[in-house]
């Protein structure tokens, strides 16, 4: 079912002048990889994707493969290793201090939510003006709320939690726009005498409030404002938008239903973009610390007990293998469903940015340096994609500068100054 106005025929003769929205997606799986079975074989131009980012080949002209970038703000601060990593990964900024979450190495020890804005949240608040959503977040069982389990934050100490449950993502994404306009209407309409009648009585609140009340009743006055404003978001650019068919999804918390549940939140984030109800979106699949074993794979042990596994144990090496083989499935799984969308004379992947990005490099150490990105897409042709680039301890603030910067987003800096100096050089934009 195609949702508000038909492709019409204006349309299609101005397709290929049309130019259509940026998109940006973050991709993230946690515990990082085997770091000689993710590395490239080549030079920048000519390259060999590895045993872990094969799956990506059919994309390679699409990719930045990125060695050699330092995760150095994820080295100050309070929290663990996989706080830190997960914290850090979009903000580049210190963990809060706290007494909400224990060190997973040391109970004693406890620490906050993250200390700022994550890129996804911060490109919303830039891109995401005119559409029904500002971001979507969505997650393959994650399950936990605490720091180990988020990378979007809408500031310090304000985490965006990810949607586990494919129902859900359908009812917040397509439940109105699939029935009839009638009954639409009269739900937007009874949502806006609500928020009206919220809006009074809070104002009425206004004046009886001291002066750190007051601020914060302002914070959550502009949020409402923000409800009613996107009641009436359009969503809708081309004739690609169809409500995806959801039918009987499975349970979203049982292990083995891992795969499936991660086909369905790609096959709606894709839609969503396409209906272009939301421009940011992120895909977290479960929580760094996670109790995941990868049974379809013929695994018995999660993949957090594999990631502390011995360098030397063989069998458990190639099952961490296996594993990132098998994320790189599903990134090219996402790729594929992009490139599926036409837009104009290209495909919804041409104007969308995709970031994986992880917690720790590798997992038996806890390190944080020369962390593994891929970057896909085509950003709109502000990124010169298909090649493999090795830096020499870069910033991955300066990526997250870079990423801003691609998406028409002018800034110098993001996250924590002191290890931010600009951004990252040599990606074309």
């Amino acid at each position: 079912m195609a949702l508000g106005l038909p492709f019409l025929d204006a349309m299609s003769r101005s397709a290929s002048a049309t130019t259509f929205p940026k998109r940006f997606i973050v991709f993230f799986t946690g515990l990082g990889t085997v770091k000689d079975a993710w590395v490239p074989q080549g030079t920048e131009l000519d390259f060999t994707l590895s045993e872990v980012l094969a799956p990506l080949a059919p994309f390679k002209e699409k990719l930045l493969v990125l060695e050699g970038i330092d995760m150095e703000s994820a080295y100050h601060g309070p929290g663990d290793p996989h706080q830190q990593g997960i914290g850090h990964a979009l903000t580049g900024t210190e963990l809060q201090e706290g007494d909400l979450f224990p060190y997973a190495c040391n109970p004693n020890a406890k620490v906050g939510w993250g200390g700022g804005i994550s890129v996804d949240q911060f490109l919303a608040s830039h891109l995401g003006a005119s559409t029904k959503l500002g971001s979507l977040e969505l997650g393959i069982q994650v399950q936990n709320a605490n720091v180990s389990s988020r990378i979007s934050y809408l500031g310090p100490g304000q985490p965006v939690p990810p949607e586990d449950d494919p129902r859900n993502t359908w009812n917040r994404l397509f439940s109105e726009i699939a029935s009839d306009p009638d009954s639409a209407a009269r739900r937007r309409a009874h949502r806006r005498r609500v928020l009206d009648q919220v809006m009074g009585d809070y104002h009425n609140l206004q004046g009886k409030l001291g002066a750190g009340d007051r601020e914060k009743l302002e914070h959550h006055l502009e949020a409402v404002s923000e409800i009613e404003r996107r009641l009436d978001a359009p969503g809708t650019i081309g004739g690609s938008c169809a409500i995806p068919t959801l039918g009987d999804p499975p349970e979203p918390f049982v292990n083995d239903n891992y795969p499936e549940l991660g086909r369905l939140q790609i096959d709606q984030l894709v839609m969503a973009l396409a209906c272009d109800l939301t421009r940011v979106a992120s895909l977290q699949w479960a929580s760094t610390q996670a109790g995941k074993v990868f049974t379809w794979l013929g695994q018995n042990e999660t993949h957090h007990q594999l990631s502390h596994s011995s360098p030397t144990d063989e069998t458990r090496r190639q099952q961490i293998v296996d594993i990132g083989r098998w994320h790189a499935e599903q990134l090219a799984y996402l790729l594929d469903k992009l490139a599926a969308v036409p837009e104009g004379t290209g495909t919804l992947l041409d104007s969308t940015l995709i970031l994986w990005c992880t917690d720790i490099a590798v997992g038996q150490t806890h390190a944080r340096r020369d962390m593994p990105y891929v970057l896909a897409g085509g950003a709109g042709g502000a990124l010169e994609m298909g090649r493999y680039l090795r830096y020499q301890g870069n910033s991955h603030n300066d990526l997250l500068v870079a990423l801003c910067n691609a998406m028409d987003v002018d800034v110098t800096t993001f996250g924590n100054p002191a290890y931010c100096t600009g951004k990252l050089p040599g990606l074309g934009v």
